[in-house]
């Protein structure tokens, strides 16, 4: 308040001042009292313009923006006025330091992968991310202070906006049919909601692929133990003679062998989604892969279809050999399999453009129904689950297949006409292709050749 002490002194000086001039300029006329009355008058209206002067100069600036700084005045004024422009200066500084914080906490929020969608008492939208707009079809600006349940029609949202007890999340279809979307909604503030959705669309779809997996390999493994177990219970409760006994025997083995060939393609899926990608530094020879797929498929054959390889050029193919030889060779067993007796299977390599090349496995067997080849490498897809059974697939092979190209950078793509026969192409990146004419090249290294 020291400030403020100097006001009415400085009134009393005025005044003071003032009757003592007018005084003695009354005095020369004859009038001393009229003069002292002027004369301090005329220095308090004096005074009180100054004093008002500075207070409108105070309140222009208050009026205004006050981009600019409050007037330099001394005095009560003057301090007034500095005391209000820091106070305005420190309540922009704290309202621009929460606005930093507001804007980082949406953009937290919009980096979410989750959509958050914020409703009034009046279920009005007030704020809604990006992900949130794309999640229920709405826009993100156009959108605002609209009713949720006129741009929303979903009944089942509806319903669960309008229930008040949001205990457990719902799951809705998203619009357009592109999706599952799982929402939930909280409570906050004064009749205010906090709406969040999340695409489960995958999540769904993967545990649809595991109960379909377990149920798959549930009936995969029970076909043969019921067998299994119809043929032990026939041994110990009925006397067989020696040829029954052999036939039964051997019957057990065969639903051994499809259960072991079960397992191991299993345990073979299990390691390739687990374990990490094959090394670009260990190199595989295309002929003798070839070659060696070639004789095991003659083998089995047993002389029933033709079998041709176009001879490989001299290249490798980086990555790992068994599983490189277990796609070619799922390939080709399936063209000995479904291919009658006498028809034609072809084993080629073709270069590409591009530096890549592909393994093409070509059969005019039975083919593929062009409405099958989309789900052919699903685990357990059959075209003819009894057709596939008795030819001892266990509808895995081309699944396995597919994971091994994956894992090469590579893809596996299926051509069939039924009646005409299928083409089968394993397509492989030029990055894991080179020629044996390039391992001596500077920059080479051979320690991890294929000879």
């Amino acid at each position: 308040m020291v400030w403020l002490l100097p006001r009415p002194l400085l009134a009393l000086l005025f005044l003071a001042t003032g009757g003592v001039l007018g005084h003695l300029a009354g005095a020369s006329i004859g009038l001393p009292e009229a003069g002292a009355m002027l004369g301090a008058t005329l220095c308090a209206g004096s005074a009180v313009a100054l004093d008002a002067w500075r207070a409108a100069r105070l309140m222009t600036w208050l009026r205004g923006g006050q981009e600019l700084d409050a007037p330099r005045d001394s005095g009560f004024w003057g301090e007034l006025g500095y005391r209000l422009e820091r106070a305005l200066r420190s309540r922009e500084q704290a309202l621009a330091a929460e606005n930093r914080r507001l804007d980082e906490f949406l953009s937290a929020i919009e980096a979410s992968p989750n959509g958050v969608l914020l409703l009034d008492a009046m279920d009005q939208i007030v704020w809604c991310s990006v992900v949130a707009a794309d999640h229920l079809g709405l826009d993100a600006k156009r959108d605002l202070y609209q009713p949720i349940t006129n741009l929303v029609r979903s009944p089942a949202f509806v319903a669960y906006l309008q229930e008040g007890i949001w205990r457990e999340p719902i799951t809705l279809v998203a619009p357009g049919g592109r999706g599952s979307l799982q929402v939930v909604l909280r409570q906050y503030g004064d009749g205010q909601k906090l709406v969040i959705s999340q695409d489960v669309t995958e999540r769904l779809r993967a545990e649809a692929m595991r109960r379909d997996f377990v149920a798959n390999v549930s009936h995969e493994i029970r076909t043969p133990l019921t067998v299994l177990a119809g043929f032990v219970e026939t041994m110990v409760n009925l006397p067989l003679t020696e040829v029954e006994r052999a036939r039964v025997l051997k019957l057990m083995q065969q639903q051994t062998d499809r259960m072991q060939v079960l397992v191991s393609d299993l345990l073979t899926l299990a390691q390739l989604e687990g374990s990490p990608r094959p090394p670009a530094d260990r190199w595989v020879g295309v002929a003798s892969l070839l070659h060696r797929v070639l004789g095991d498929a003659r083998t089995l054959s047993a002389g029933r279809h033709q079998i041709e390889l176009t001879e490989p050029p001299d290249l490798e193919l980086a990555g790992l050999e068994a599983e490189l030889l277990s796609a070619v060779a799922n390939l080709v067993q399936n063209a000995v399999r479904y291919t009658p007796a006498g028809g034609l299977i072809q084993i080629a390599w073709h270069g590409k453009l591009d530096g890549g090349g592909e393994v093409e496995v070509r059969d005019n067997g039975i083919g593929i129904a062009r409405d099958h080849l989309p789900r052919l490498s699903e685990r357990f897809y059959r075209v003819d689950g009894s057709r596939s059974r008795d030819t001892g697939g266990t509808g895995l092979g081309l699944s396995i297949v597919k994971h091994v190209m994956q894992r090469h950078g590579g893809a596996l793509e299926i051509d069939s006409e039924p009646g005409v026969g299928s083409r089968f192409r394993l397509l492989l990146p030029a990055g894991r292709i080179r020629s044996r004419s390039d391992i001596s090249a500077p920059g080479h290294d051979v320690a991890g050749s294929a000879a």
